[in-house]
């Protein structure tokens, strides 16, 4: 062996720069195809973590009289005859459709220390369906009145390394007991490390019109779950007493219809309303699969060609080495030795490649997944395997391709390019610019998506906006409305229960309108929301302050309800008594782009009733210093409650965070894309090596019989051009399907600009031709004479 590796040792130092890109093609190949598969690794894992996740379900439910697409969410009365409808449901569990912030405080060393933090309800049974790791309390925690269950890492945040479980947390006058911990889920779940508070045992229980509870069920066999629809309505009992399906309510004659969806695939549906689990998009992760594929493929494409291209530097020495006595099989052997080493050792700069990626660069938060080695040691061997595979297979034709020529003919400088060899390679190549046009394309596709939904208008005014919800301070918030405004930095303020256009989803009513039920998106704001926010009524009168005094509240509408429900000015939404209909809004964007418009109606519920227009909207006024506003905000707030953690945000930041998914795999697909740009050039650039270094004489005898230097270096660029124009006109279709499917994910799309494809065709030729005219620029400026000899 010893032979072999002083030979490559030779050969690294002789050709520096051909095993320098080959380690820098391979190595940034095969870094990208670890971290793509660590990022697929996350998504298509979600959920698999429970114990038996195929066995568990979420109940999805289809009733036309509602709405006309399937929903998330279940009446309990329903749910609970659903769970006791089979024996083949070993367990069923209910969680309230929705997360909120919970404010809380802890007492330690008679010092009151405050916290925020997601909490949601559940059914005790939850606990039976899901798998939750304790560390400390019991299984039945939840069914323990006032008891509550958090996550290790809030205990060690709240309490140290303390015990826990038996401790109190106090919310407002009332206190909870902390009555188990349990070992915090992945970040591939669906259910997430919050606070979990049980639902009160009468919650809703009776209550036929409340649509709010997710519904889970685990099964004794995944392949019953499919039957389980056609039992319940064979024993479903419609009949209690306040039925709002109706007393003489048929689920077969009123089309409601059940599907049962496994755990693990609710990270990708997206034909479900109501749904808030974390979602992906499958198309995406397929280009992301694609281009790792490619990257592999590219890479060893131009090691390959690399290799081949230093054949006319090689050749000679190789066969030299066989007239002294070098048996062909050894010589194949060391050249194959050479391959699978250089290979090997750009897998090991691969590695460190991942994890400075994972450590050091901003970069990493592209990725959900954690990069570390020790999370994702079957990617980084399996890797490893494919690295002297590829080493292997790139290593193998070149082998063999010096070693075929008969030495006395090489020796004599008479060996040739056979032309199935510069088919091969130009077949090659065309799978590089193939590849480089459909990722470009792509990518810029996928920029402009995103760009679109982060800057189109929404159809109000959201620029040099702050929110903060402060129903910690509810009960000052007129005295916090005039501190805010004292401040000239400050334009106004203004207040409604959710973020605008800051959530996939929002609460929907069903009212009686002229007998009919009719459902619709309800956002509670304060009287003077829209004016204060630029949205402009089209009909009828915008809120006023005399409407928070009336009985029932009152409503503005989108023209989307008007039309589909028929709507009318000064008309009445609800029972005898309901709100009156006082105007109506163009369509806007009050929801992400993901979701088409529907109906929506602002809502100024009546001070008597309470209100939940907690998060407040503060304009800054123009040329303000944000750095001040935001300090003085702060401030205020502080002054208020001196120890509570609000969370105050730039309007920007949220609609950022909105796409958070969209724009990180995007900007995945982006960077590995112009990867493997890079590295296709890099393969471009070793063929022109190869064309070069073969054509010289060739090239010579031309000069010689007059040709120029500029005429020389635009008969090669002419080739090239053709195979990338025979390239772009297979990839650009490829392209333009690829981004039709994943534009699907969305509702509202960005036009398929034509001039994507022309800037794609025009970067890669640019580059190529550049690539191609510089490589062939010495060997055309040569002197002729010393070429010829040579």
């Amino acid at each position: 062996m010893n032979p072999i590796l002083i030979n490559f040792v030779h050969i690294v130092r002789r050709f520096k720069m051909a095993t320098t890109l080959n380690i820098l093609g391979l190595s940034v190949a095969f870094a990208a195809f670890m971290i793509i598969m660590i990022q697929l690794d996350y998504d298509f894992g979600f959920d698999k973590f429970h114990k038996d996740s195929d066995k568990i379900f979420r109940v999805e439910v289809l009733y036309p009289r509602i709405i006309e697409e399937r929903i998330s969410v279940l009446i309990r009365p329903m749910a609970e005859q659903f769970f006791a409808s089979s024996p083949h449901i070993l367990a069923g569990a209910i969680s309230t459709h929705a997360t909120w912030d919970t404010q809380f405080y802890v007492e330690r060393d008679g010092v009151q220390n405050f916290f925020s933090e997601k909490t949601t309800t559940v059914s005790p049974e939850f606990l039976d369906v899901f798998t939750f790791d304790f560390v400390e309390g019991a299984q039945n925690a939840l069914k323990i009145p006032d008891n509550i269950i958090i996550p290790q890492s809030l205990a060690r945040k709240i309490f140290g390394a303390e015990s826990v479980a038996g401790r109190q947390i106090f919310i407002g006058q009332d206190s909870r007991t902390v009555g188990a911990v349990y070992r915090d889920f992945p970040a591939n779940s669906t259910i997430g490390n919050l606070i979990y508070f049980a639902i009160p045992e009468e919650e809703n229980k009776d209550n036929w019109g409340h649509w709010n509870y997710i519904t889970y069920v685990r099964v004794n066999d995944a392949s019953n779950a499919p039957a389980l629809f056609e039992n319940f309505k064979r024993t479903f009992d419609g009949t209690p007493i306040s039925n709002m399906l109706g007393t003489d309510f048929d689920m077969e004659e009123s089309g409601m219809d059940f599907r049962l969806t496994a755990l693990p695939d609710l990270h990708f549906i997206t034909d479900v309303r109501f749904d808030l689990t974390p979602k992906a998009s499958k198309q995406t992760l397929m280009i992301l699969f694609a281009i790792a594929i490619v990257l592999i493929a590219i890479a060893a494409i131009n090691f390959t060609n690399f290799s081949t291209a230093l054949t006319p530097m090689r050749v000679k020495s190789i066969n030299t080495q066989r007239v002294v006595g070098a048996h062909q099989s050894e010589m194949r052997l060391m050249l194959v030795f050479e391959a699978v080493a250089i290979s090997f050792l750009a897998y090991l700069v691969a590695v460190f490649l991942v994890l400075l990626f994972f450590i050091e660069t901003p970069l990493a938060k592209l990725v959900d997944a954690n990069l570390s080695f020790e999370a994702h040691w079957f990617i980084f061997g399996g890797t490893a395997l494919i690295a002297l595979l590829t080493g292997f297979l790139a290593g193998v034709y070149p082998s063999r391709y010096m070693t075929s020529f008969e030495p006395a003919l090489v020796l004599k400088g008479t060996f040739g390019l056979t032309p199935k060899g510069k088919q091969l390679r130009n077949a090659l190549i065309s799978i590089q610019f193939v590849a480089s046009f459909a990722l470009i394309i792509g990518a810029s596709f996928m920029y402009l998506q995103n760009y679109f939904m982060q800057n189109s208008s929404l159809g109000f005014d959201r620029d040099n906006m702050i929110t903060v919800n402060i129903n910690r301070i509810r009960d000052n918030r007129d005295a916090f409305s005039d501190k805010i405004k004292a401040y000239s930095g400050v334009a106004d303020i203004t207040y409604a229960q959710n973020i605008l256009a800051g959530e996939d989803d929002y609460a929907r009513w069903i009212r009686k309108y002229r007998g009919n039920d009719i459902m619709f998106m309800v956002l509670q704001v304060h009287y003077s929301f829209l004016e204060k926010m630029g949205i402009e009524v089209a009909d009828g009168r915008n809120f006023g302050q005399e409407d928070a005094g009336t009985q029932h509240g009152v409503w503005i509408f989108n023209e989307m309800a008007r039309k589909e429900y028929g709507l009318e000015l000064n008309t009445i939404i609800g029972e005898e008594e309901g709100g009156e209909i006082v105007g109506f809004i163009h369509d806007l964007k009050v929801s992400s782009f993901r979701v088409a418009v529907e109906p929506m109606a602002f809502f100024v519920m009546p001070e008597s009733w309470g209100g939940r227009t907690n998060t407040a909207y503060i304009k800054l006024a123009q040329g303000a210093n944000f750095r001040d506003a935001m300090s003085y905000i702060n401030a205020t707030l502080a002054e208020f409650e001196p120890n509570y953690p609000f969370d105050v945000r730039f309007y920007d930041e949220i609609l950022q965070q909105l796409y958070e998914k969209e724009r990180s795999l995007s900007s995945l697909i982006t960077l590995f894309s112009l990867l493997a740009i890079f590295v296709s050039i890099v393969g471009v650039f070793g063929l022109v090596v190869f064309d070069s270094q073969y054509r010289r004489k060739e090239i010579g005898v031309r000069k010689v019989f007059g040709a120029s230097t500029i005429g020389i270096i635009v008969m090669f660029n002419k080739g090239y051009f053709k195979i990338l124009l025979i390239c772009f006109v297979i990839a650009a279709p490829m392209a333009w399907y690829a981004v039709t499917r994943w534009l699907e994910n969305f509702a509202y799309k960005t036009p398929m600009y034509w001039w994507v494809y022309l800037l794609a065709l025009m970067a890669v030729g640019a580059i190529t031709i550049f690539t191609v005219t510089f490589q062939n620029w010495r060997a055309a400026s040569e002197d002729p004479v010393k070429t010829i000899m040579k």
